[in-house]
């Protein structure tokens, strides 16, 4: 089985991933990424390579960044250690300090239990399927053991917040002055920079989830647990609510009314206004093929196109990487802003997402009316032969008689399972009721075809 998924390495923290992992891991990566023309150019001259390490909060975050700091430094590599910071944080510090590759230690929005290892190159980009896999066969071969004077350093990465929230700062088009904000940062790696932020701002600013003790990230808080965050905003009057994960590289909110707006409604939000300012590269968006309908009835009524990629932020940003395209994104709230970060980023999308509103003098839920969400089924067919799902003739034509009864106003998605042997069937209509019937439809016939 493959060690890298989708996200970097992850799974349960002295199960799967093991201190002993980590310090193999962090050796391997500096085998593979010490090979590039610009390191070979600077140990050519004499300097030793520089890696910026972060984590979450997780308690097992301790051990495993040191592990990986361990890796790094035994391996000749000098290790900045910029402590609890966001995902998107480390990301933009390796291009700030224009570092060789960084490495975050977090599990995102799994549960404490869970930890993972991301490792992004030069300039913040994730790596390559081919590079993690040239990684992964390193961590079997020989490992750089230099020595005296010639091993890694590990410093205190001193400043590191500090710089983030500068730069997130600089990326405002106005201030947020006049707006109550209810953060909720999931008791993660946001729960400290994420309300200097928003105040430094210009916010009011009240904050729940930023109480960390290593065990509780995303504990019924965050992106994922949005009930306490629409509670406060109700109870406090506030403007509108916004929720990070574990590691702070989602966004979602809720408006005034205790509402949830996930992501395709941010990204709706944003590509108009982007359009409008003139920097939305192409009048066009990036989202994944899971993306509510309603973002691409919206996206068209206002001369935006869509461009669709697989399921996954990662297919996102290599689509906007390859085409140079200023914002896409998923509907979990992982938003890319490609021209102030090489990742999703929850800061720096609900820092833009509350601009817009002081910018418009609009309530969030005005805002978010330029797209409607149409209502959305998703079934998992279990026990089926998954990968006979693209070509079984009764199972298209079931979902071509779908597809004619719906028209414009619905889509039909089947999708095998990457982990599992199962068939996701996701339906999408005009009314719930429709679009439950024709899910189960579909499933039964998935159920009959594929059985294994």
């Amino acid at each position: 089985m493959a060690l890298f998924g989708t996200d970097g390495v992850r799974g349960l923290a002295n199960g799967i991933l093991t201190a002993d992992l980590a310090l193999s891991l962090a050796q391997a990566t500096a085998v593979v990424l010490g090979q590039g023309r610009t390191a070979e150019a600077r140990k050519a001259q004499g300097k030793r390579l520089t890696a910026v390490v972060a984590r979450d909060p997780r308690v097992s975050g301790e051990f495993l960044a040191a592990a990986v700091s361990a890796g790094l430094a035994s391996s000749g590599v000098d290790v900045l250690d910029a402590g609890v910071i966001p995902t998107p944080a480390l990301a933009f510090l390796v291009a700030d300090r224009d570092a060789d590759f960084g490495v975050m230690v977090s599990a995102s929005h799994n549960p404490a239990p869970d930890n993972g290892i991301k490792i992004f190159a030069r300039g913040g980009v994730k790596l390559p399927d081919v590079v993690e896999q040239r990684i992964e066969a390193a961590m079997s071969g020989e490992k750089l053991l230099p020595t005296g004077a010639s091993v890694g350093r590990i410093q205190r990465f001193s400043d590191a917040e500090d710089r983030y929230v500068v730069h997130l700062l600089g990326s405002l088009p106005n201030q947020l002055d006049g707006l109550h904000v209810v953060l909720d940062c999931a008791n993660g790696a946001a729960s400290g920079v994420s309300p200097e932020t928003f105040r430094d701002a210009g916010a009011e600013v009240t904050v729940i989830g930023a109480d960390p003790d290593g065990m509780n990230i995303n504990d019924g808080v965050g992106s994922t647990h949005l009930d306490q965050l629409a509670e406060a905003v109700i109870r406090l009057g506030a403007d509108v609510g916004i929720a990070h994960d574990g590691d702070a590289d989602r966004c979602l909110a809720v408006d005034a009314d205790g509402k949830a707006i996930d992501g395709d409604q941010i990204m709706a939000i944003l590509a108009i206004a982007m359009k409008e300012r003139g920097h939305l590269t192409d009048d066009t968006l990036v989202a994944t093929v899971m993306s509510n309908l309603g973002l691409h009835v919206a996206m068209r009524e206002h001369g935006i196109t869509v461009r669709q990629t697989a399921v996954g932020d990662r297919y996102v940003l290599e689509d906007m990487n390859a085409n140079g395209y200023a914002l896409g994104g998923e509907q979990s709230g992982h938003v890319i802003m490609s021209e102030f970060a090489t990742t999703g980023d929850g800061l720096l999308t609900g820092l833009h997402l509350v601009a817009e509103m002081a910018h418009q003098k609009k309530t969030l839920a005005e805002l978010a009316s330029v797209m409607t969400v149409y209502p959305q089924v998703l079934t998992n067919v279990p026990g089926v032969d998954k990968d006979r799902v693209a070509d079984d003739h009764g199972v298209q034509e079931a979902v071509r008689t779908v597809e004619q009864a719906l028209g414009d106003t619905g889509r039909v998605l089947l999708r095998k399972s990457g982990t599992e042997p199962l068939v996701r069937v996701m339906v999408e209509a005009a009314d719930a009721e429709s679009a439950q019937g024709y899910a189960q439809q579909l499933a039964d016939v998935v159920k009959e075809r594929l059985a294994l």
